[in-house]
């Protein structure tokens, strides 16, 4: 089931991690999955796969591997040569996971780059906000805790209202032919 085709009255919102994993000849394989313990809906969306800075001139090829109960499905993702194609970008590719990924030629390193998104539900969320009431967390240094919005839309205002008081309250002169422009006036007989 897609996004789109949900079919829960909660209402969902997605949230979206940068995503990201390295193929080379030590790891040449990674597999993105998802712990059992979440029971929200994950996708996996690719953006971009592309060579190290020091890779030999040779091919490198990508490919992907989704497993559906027994069944494996091979993908070839991307194929790139440093002096032809270092980077290729992706789109519409959306993985539901769990989805391998392995570097079935070339020495690497080759990273792979998407978005990582998380479909949370009210009650999640509802759920996450109790934890953070729950443990407060301090502020970094130079932030103040408190919100500084009003200040500033009070200080813009001023600004505003200083601004329109300069300005005259005299209409501009009305355009027209004759005077202003330039001519002289013509002689009246």
């Amino acid at each position: 089931m897609s996004f789109a085709e949900s079919t829960d009255s909660t209402s969902e919102k997605p949230v979206s991690i940068l995503w990201g994993c390295e193929l080379s000849r030590q790891k040449d394989s990674y597999t993105f999955q998802m712990p059992e313990e979440w029971h929200c809906e994950q996708q996996l969306a690719l953006r971009t796969v592309c060579l190290g800075e020091s890779v030999p001139d040779e091919f490198h090829v990508v490919e992907m591997v989704a497993e559906e109960g027994d069944a494996q499905t091979r993908v070839l993702l991307a194929t790139l040569k440093p002096s032809v194609l270092p980077m290729t970008t992706l789109v519409g590719v959306e993985l539901t996971p769990p989805i391998t990924f392995h570097l079935r030629a070339g020495t690497g390193p080759v990273y792979i780059t998407g978005q990582h998104i998380t479909m949370l539900s009210s009650d999640e969320e509802e759920e996450s906000e109790e934890e953070e009431e729950e443990s407060p967390q301090k502020p970094p240094k130079g932030q103040n805790s408190r919100n500084t919005g009003g200040a500033a839309k009070r200080r813009l205002e001023k600004e505003y209202e200083r601004r329109k008081s300069a300005i005259p309250e005299k209409p501009l002169p009305a355009k027209g032919r004759g005077a202003g422009r330039g001519r002289k006036a013509a002689p009246k007989k």
